[in-house]
């Protein structure tokens, strides 16, 4: 009977995509225990994987940057912090009009590349969302936690500016940046800490380099001891009472408790300590 019939083309159709399915995965396993894949950055991607990671990375921006607010006006004061803060902050990796990029950044794979035509690439928005967010696997760092909104857009509306410059005038912009004092507002520090963005900043201050963070993806390190039920512990550090305020105190300038100690102070605000305590300590 033709029901009969499709059922059969259906269980081998389901059949085949299983068994290949096996294959592919076996094979993927086989490869990768075997060390067969040459993760060495002198190993470019093979274009067609290239090619594929970047065209999923356009998709996945344009998605994710639907939601930003509109771009403040910009202004020739914030097209001149913006290529300070660009010169500070990116010309490392991506150099400038005669600028090169740094060594590391021309040796990164993917190569990071000039971002004199990102505008024409990319609305604000999204120049913004890939600024303040970053690029997971590209080496583009997220600058949420390093620079205030401010200084985003301001790198926002220099970009929308790079295409026009020539290394004269861009060595301008700079030289005037430099002798521009026009330090953006504290941030305020909100009443109530959130643990989840405390989650997020302890990674993106690279503490999971050194701990093992319940929550956050990481090796399994032990530089320093693993920061799981830290809240049912006396002390931080063997010094101090295990409270958030303490803890604060800690992360943001751990030599000031123990002089002796090889924990680093990395520049952490009091906003950002007090999630990061908050979700270390269970509290909300």
């Amino acid at each position: 009977m033709p029901s009969n019939r499709l059922r059969l083309i259906v269980k081998t159709v389901l059949a085949t995509v299983i068994v290949l399915g096996a294959g592919a995965a076996l094979v993927g396993f086989t490869v990768l225990k075997a060390g067969w894949y040459n993760v060495a950055a002198t190993q470019p991607h093979y274009q067609f994987v290239y090619s594929l990671l970047e065209q999923g990375m356009h998709e996945s921006v344009r998605f994710h940057a639907r939601n930003v607010p509109e771009p403040p006006p910009s202004s020739d004061a914030r097209v001149l912090r913006g290529a300070g803060v660009f010169n500070n902050h990116c010309v490392q990796c991506h150099g400038a009009p005669g600028v090169p990029m740094a060594a590391f950044g021309q040796s990164m794979q993917p190569a990071p590349g000039p971002l004199v035509d990102a505008a024409r690439r990319w609305t604000p928005r999204q120049m913004y969302w890939i600024t303040r967010h970053g690029i997971r696997m590209a080496g583009m760092p997220a600058w949420e936690f390093q620079l205030p909104d401010d200084d985003i857009w301001a790198i926002v509306a220099f970009l929308e500016k790079l295409p026009m410059q020539t290394t004269a005038s861009y060595q301008a912009l700079v030289a005037a940046a430099q002798n521009v004092d026009d330090a953006p507002a504290p941030t305020p520090v909100p009443a109530n800490p959130d643990p989840q963005r405390g989650r997020t900043a302890l990674a993106q201050y690279a503490c999971q380099s050194c701990h093992v963070i319940p929550g956050v993806t990481g090796s399994q390190t032990f530089v320093g001891p693993p920061l799981e039920g830290l809240e049912q512990r006396k002390y931080i550090a063997g010094v101090l009472p295990t409270t958030r305020d303490n803890l604060v105190h800690w992360i943001r300038a751990p030599q000031s408790v123990d002089p002796q100690t090889t924990m680093p102070a990395v520049g952490v605000s009091e906003r950002d300590a007090r999630d990061m305590a908050a979700y270390l300590l269970k509290q909300e």
